[in-house]
């Protein structure tokens, strides 16, 4: 009787499991889906990983793929307006996607940030 018990159990647990990791997956895929259709608001940073310096960040709403060393970012600027940015990746860089979660900011805010140290930072945005 308890190794039925103890059998049920286990099966019980890998069911419940299972459904929650499918709902997360669900949930992640929706939450990607929506991203990359330009209704989140993210930002990239990619980092020296020897320096731990900042070089580029990119802050809007943008979908982007990774290709073999480069990652390709696309950005809704406006109504029907994108633009295409590749970033480098090389050895010693580490990147970084996240949301910017509960932001109440204007969905065609747009943000490039060059900073590495060797030159003068700049900040280019479409701001009116």
């Amino acid at each position: 009787m308890k190794k039925k018990i103890l059998i049920i159990s286990i099966i019980l647990t890998m069911l419940l499991a299972g459904c929650s990791h499918r709902q997360a997956d669900r949930v992640s895929h929706n939450v990607s889906l929506e991203a990359d259709n330009f209704n989140v608001i993210r930002r990239l940073t990619v980092l020296n990983a020897r320096t731990d310096k900042p070089m580029f960040e990119l802050i809007g709403a943008f979908s982007f793929e990774l290709q073999s060393n480069r990652i390709i970012a696309v950005v809704e600027t406006g109504p029907n307006e994108y633009k295409k940015h590749s970033v480098g990746l090389g050895e010693w860089t580490l990147w970084v996607v996240e949301d910017v979660g509960g932001a109440n900011v204007d969905k065609y805010r747009y943000e490039v940030n060059f900073l590495p140290e060797m030159i003068v930072p700049i900040t280019l945005t479409n701001n009116d």
